[in-house]
């Protein structure tokens, strides 16, 4: 018989001596402090290891971005070795950052409350950092070693399309790596840390963000480029030279045309003419109802005049018709470019030396014949208009001088990332734009600022834009000094509100109307006294948006309201006197984005970091 719970019993209604009950008091008190001081120590050596492994995260990846620098150099210098012995280096350092956020002990606290989130926080970025290290800097690394500068020039030894073709899946892999890391910290929530850990989140997700666009501009570049670029079948580009002097909404009047064919590769530039050659068209091309009313049928009816809408592709499509009318030929795409974007071009290649006989023969009347960076800006926006009377004549000399750049262009001439550079800044400015007639490569381009579109997924959230359209006839916007502004305003009824404000002046001399040729002021043939400059300006809002009210310096003033591609738009006339200056401010109400307004100008002589001024945020009570 078992009698354990008798004896279970018995002992627990045995009362306990004084003494004993004593000594088992005493013994478990020195078992639980014991207990306490050995959790103690445990806590402790957990905090001081949490501590340590935190130092090690930041100096890990404090030492990975300090090889960064180093890395582009080497990169950029075409030292593939230094490159990859770099790129090792800051994987090394990447990976010890996130083994250090893998720790146990790391990963329990990190279920603790309020420090958790700061733990989570610090091991997602040195994960990213590790991921962006393994997954995007080592295999760039590997395929610029195949991607020289020289091999992307587009001249006599062609453009290295077979290379381009090799390196485009691994772009590819290496912006989709970075996207998913960038995705990955944005969603964190940063309110919920500390500034020590929020405040370097913040700054890796913008850095994150801005190498995420620039790799997915390089991988979409290198899955269209060789087949643009002739890889696959000549192509056909018409080229148009926007003239600054004259604004059109995208840059300028249309001025000299050409047709650039690329061969596998190799640039050539085919038959050259002018807008003015087109002539008329009759009946003229179909354009969209809502931009027809906006910028009337002029669009459809002069080449001189597609670009009154700033819609890049509306613009292309309708040249791209207009020449097929007047010549017989279907271009592949069409490509614009500006007298700026030119000296760009020309700041790499050298000075180009005028030699064509007719062209030497313009510039005998105090015309340059050597152009660089430098002058080819006020040679062809100013200077022409002044030495050479004849319009027609003026648009030989232009059409040649472009001819001489993309010459030397084809030639190969000069400095290679030069040349990228400047085609790059060239299209951050919205100097450079490219349509294609193809599909498929056009909603390609469409995600880009390349393609100069005003809807569609290249359109930031709470995009502004302010376009002028000279109503002068004439080229007197060389004269013209522009700034446009946002102000971020109050809230009202729980939607954003903000005001555009734009400021022209007319900085031509005085005389204007005596001391400049008549070509140049238009004489006041279209009813713009001579030495005036007369602007229609243009401003569209975020989609959704309503336009509320239009300003002139300070007075309400009417304005012609429109909407486009579900944007609203406001459009006014400002006169301009010799030394005028005019401001004119658009208020848009209802916004419904909360993300931070971006905004978009038309290329102009000026540089756009000088028409551009920073976000003003008025305050709010």
């Amino acid at each position: 018989m078992n009698d354990r719970p008798a004896m279970f019993r018995a002992a627990v209604a045995t009362p306990l001596s004084g003494d004993r009950r004593l000594r088992w008091t005493k013994a478990t008190q020195r078992v639980i402090l014991v207990t306490v001081i050995g959790l103690a120590f445990a806590l402790a050596g957990s905090a001081w290891w949490l501590g340590a492994k935190a130092t090690t995260v930041k100096e890990e990846l404090e030492q990975a971005i300090g090889l960064v620098p180093q890395l582009q150099s080497e990169i950029l210098d075409g030292r593939s070795d230094a490159a990859a012995t770099t790129a090792k280096r800051l994987g090394l350092h990447t990976a010890a950052a996130r083994n250090a956020t893998e720790d146990p002990i790391w990963t329990l606290a990190s279920a603790v409350p309020l420090l958790g989130d700061n733990l989570s926080a610090v091991a997602e970025v040195a994960r990213s950092a590790d991921d962006v290290s393994v997954l995007a800097v080592t295999p760039l690394v590997r395929v610029s070693d195949s991607l020289s500068w020289d091999t992307l020039l587009l001249g006599g030894s062609r453009a290295d399309l077979n290379s381009l073709r090799e390196a485009s899946p691994s772009v590819m892999s290496a912006a989709h790596a970075v996207r998913v890391s960038a995705q990955r910290l944005n969603g964190i929530d940063a309110s919920l840390l500390l500034p020590q850990v929020s405040e370097p989140l913040v700054i890796a997700r913008e850095q994150l963000m801005s190498v995420t666009g620039a790799l997915d501009a390089s991988a979409a570049a290198s899955q269209l480029a060789p087949g643009m670029l002739g890889g696959e079948g000549s192509r056909n580009y018409l080229l148009i030279i926007q003239n600054n002097a004259e604004s059109r909404a995208s840059g300028g009047i249309p001025g000299a045309l050409a047709v650039l064919t690329f061969d596998k590769g190799k640039l050539a530039l085919g038959s050259q003419s002018s807008a003015a050659d087109v002539g008329i068209m009759s009946p003229i091309v179909t354009l969209d109802l809502e931009q027809q009313q906006i910028y009337s049928g002029r669009m459809g009816k002069f080449m001189q005049d597609v670009n009154l809408t700033p819609d890049f592709p509306t613009a292309a499509s309708t040249a791209q018709a207009m020449w097929e009318r007047k010549t017989g030929q279907r271009v592949d795409g069409v490509i614009s470019i500006d007298p700026v974007a030119m000296g760009y071009i020309l700041d790499a290649t050298g000075p180009v030396e005028i030699t064509d006989s007719e062209l030497v023969a313009l510039a005998s009347v105090g015309l340059p014949t050597e152009l660089t960076g430098k002058n080819v800006v006020q040679t062809l926006l100013s200077d022409v208009y002044a030495k050479i009377n004849q319009p027609a004549l003026q648009d030989v000399y232009f059409a040649g001088v472009a001819q001489e750049i993309f010459a030397a262009l084809s030639d190969s001439k000069g400095n290679a990332k030069g040349l990228i550079h400047g085609l790059t800044r060239g299209t951050s400015e919205g100097r450079v734009l490219i349509w294609s007639g193809l599909p498929a490569e056009q909603t390609v381009l469409a995600k880009y600022a390349v393609s100069g579109s005003v809807s569609g997924p290249s359109v930031a959230p709470a995009q502004f834009g302010v376009y002028f359209n000279d109503g002068t006839g004439a080229k007197m916007d060389y004269y013209v000094k522009r700034t446009v502004q946002l102000i971020k305003e109050c809230a009202r009824e729980g939607y954003q509100q903000t005001t555009v404000r734009v400021t022209s002046t007319n900085v031509a001399p005085a005389d204007a109307a005596t001391s400049l040729p008549a070509y140049v002021t238009g004489g006041g043939v279209f009813g713009v006294p001579a030495g005036s400059v007369q602007t229609n300006i243009v401003a569209y809002g975020p989609v959704q948006a309503n336009m509320e009210t239009a300003k002139l310096d300070g007075q309400r003033t009417d304005f012609a309201a429109h909407r486009h591609a579900n944007r609203p738009v406001g459009v006014l006339a400002v006169k301009l006197a010799p030394g005028e200056s005019k401001t004119v401010e658009f208020t848009f109400g209802k916004i419904v984005q909360h993300t931070e307004p971006n905004l978009v100008v038309t290329p102009t002589v000026q540089a756009v970091k000088d028409v551009i001024l920073p976000t003003q945020t008025l305050a709010c009570g």
